[in-house]
């Protein structure tokens, strides 16, 4: 978790006071004896200098915005991010990607194995985009228009129905 700010440290410090004092909590509702005891707590073991005065941008811009921890996919260079800048990742498949993956699979559809019409070619991602899956030659295959859309976003077709099956069967192989 990114920590707060000094300023924010101190601030909220000064809001546990005023709930002290007043014996009333920011929500109108009354200070119970427990929670008095710890804000008392709290504000005795406060120190501003624990706190920094600002945080790095790169700290912010790596920060969950839901969350508030420090996004793991952030710094596994992947190019779907919570970063803006990471954001802007497209589905486009650069022309090159699609001429080899157009040679590789001989303008055949990778699901009924029939040859595809110019006019119905369309690049089927193995691991959904909306899965994280890459526009890489390795993630994508040639497939008819109707092929591809029936697919949609699914992993049916790459994950087993039944992980317990799967590890089970993998078993019985060794």
């Amino acid at each position: 978790m990114i920590p707060p700010t000094r300023k924010n440290a101190e601030e909220h410090n000064e809001y546990l006071r005023k709930c002290i004092e007043t014996n009333i909590l920011g929500d109108g509702l009354i200070l119970d004896s427990n929670r008095k005891k710890w804000f008392k707590e709290e504000i005795k073991s406060f120190n501003p200098n624990d706190y920094p005065e600002s945080i790095p941008k790169i700290l912010k811009d790596a920060s969950c915005r839901v969350f508030g921890h420090i996004c793991p996919v952030f710094f596994s260079a992947e190019p779907l991010t919570e970063t803006k800048e990471r954001r802007k990742h497209s589905r486009s498949i650069p022309r090159d990607v699609m001429l080899k993956v157009v040679r590789r699979d001989g303008q055949i559809c990778q699901k009924c194995h029939k040859p595809v019409p110019d006019n119905e070619v369309e690049f089927d991602h193995i691991i959904p985009f909306s899965k994280g899956g890459k526009s890489t030659v390795e993630n994508l295959r040639l497939m008819h228009k109707n092929c591809n859309r029936k697919k949609s976003n699914s992993l049916e077709e790459i994950l087993h129905h039944s992980p317990i099956e799967h590890l089970w069967e993998l078993r019985k192989k060794k």
